[in-house]
């Protein structure tokens, strides 16, 4: 998956700011770093669903982002938090 750019929308930026206290620095950082993705939810508009992004951040933050992938090959992230054990398993596993 090629991620050219990204949609930040303010009531999202503060929300990730305010409530999981993430940063677009920390998420944009996540995707530079070939994070594990994988498909949650099929969109209304063809072409364009929610993916879950693991991986860690610049810093070594381990984060699960949710996003979806425009046809433009942008995100608009939803949300990011930090990632649950759970998450952090399987993102082990398929990051060997």
């Amino acid at each position: 998956m090629i991620i050219e750019g990204f949609i930040w929308l303010p009531d999202i930026v503060d929300k990730l700011e305010s409530k999981h206290n993430v940063s677009i620095f920390e998420v944009e950082s996540l995707f530079a770093r070939k994070p594990v993705f994988r498909i949650i939810e099929k969109g209304r508009i063809i072409g364009e669903n929610l993916y879950r992004a693991l991986g860690q951040d610049q810093s070594g933050r381990y984060l699960a982002v949710f996003f979806i992938y425009k046809t433009t090959r942008e995100a608009l992230v939803i949300s990011a938090r930090d990632m649950s054990e759970r998450e952090r398993k399987y993102y082990a596993k398929r990051k060997k």
